[in-house]
């Protein structure tokens, strides 16, 4: 039974990561905070990225997603993230679908909103692992600097904890291939290990050569609240609507 719980604990600390991470926006792949933006509809990306801890620590996640709008009332965001990772040297896989819809659209000098659901379960058993609900907020300063704020809920159902979630994220594209990112999040409320309550950062660049892929190199401390350093290597393969907007030029931002 200690084992079990031990897995089960590392499987739900990793699954937390999903609200954390994504251009879930316009998706941020594996940055964890999330912008209001979402692609138009009848667009899809596939991202990836590794994650490797000091502490040995190990992520693996796949994320295809697509924007779909079946009733011509307002496009939803449908992904399907899948984690495989170890923690504590135990490994364990989960999945965790997310449906988000853009409130408010993004503007220079305007405040945009979006609204995200997300659950996590354990692929071996089934299991409800969390369920979170996600506000993200985008204020762009200009065309090429934006600040993203987030706030939400989560339910940690292998502890049946509730938690308040929090980040607050600054993206600059200062070239036309290249995006700096840097951000903070974290939860609050009562964890067993202080570090699960301890801010987290990242800081990463993106380098997207061309409309349909981009590259992403993040640092990072205490991403799943396990106080060790990570480095992070992403990419995202983009499916654009034929003859739509190129995204970087609707949105501002790589």
């Amino acid at each position: 039974m200690g084992t079990r719980a031990a897995r089960a604990a590392g499987v739900a600390a990793l699954a937390i990561l999903p609200w954390l991470a994504d251009e879930a926006r316009a998706a941020n792949n594996a940055y964890a905070v999330d912008a209001a933006d979402i692609g138009e509809a009848g667009s899809c990306k596939i991202e990836s990225w590794l994650s490797m801890a000091t502490n040995t620590d190990f992520t693996a996640v796949a994320n295809p997603s697509c924007v779909v709008d079946p009733f011509k009332l307002k496009p939803v965001e449908l992904s399907m993230l899948t984690n495989r990772a170890k923690s504590d040297g135990e490994w364990g896989t989960s999945v965790a679908p997310k449906a988000k819809v853009n409130l408010m659209p993004t503007g220079v000098g305007r405040l945009g909103l979006s609204f995200y659901a997300a659950g996590a379960f354990d692929v071996a058993t089934g299991e409800n692992l969390t369920v979170q609900a996600v506000i993200p907020a985008t204020y762009r300063l200009s065309e090429t600097m934006r600040i993203n704020l987030n706030g939400g809920w989560l339910w940690d159902r292998t502890t049946d904890k509730h938690f308040a979630l929090y980040g607050i994220g600054f993206d600059w594209k200062f070239t036309d291939t290249l995006q700096w990112t840097i951000e903070a999040f974290g939860q609050a409320g009562s964890a067993d290990a202080p570090s699960a309550l301890r801010p987290r950062f990242q800081t990463g660049l993106r380098y997207r050569p061309s409309e349909i892929f981009s590259v992403d190199v993040i640092l990072g401390h205490n991403i799943t609240g396990e106080g060790a350093s990570w480095i992070t290597i992403g990419t995202t393969i983009r499916f654009p609507v034929e003859s739509a907007q190129p995204e970087h030029k609707r949105t501002g931002h790589l």
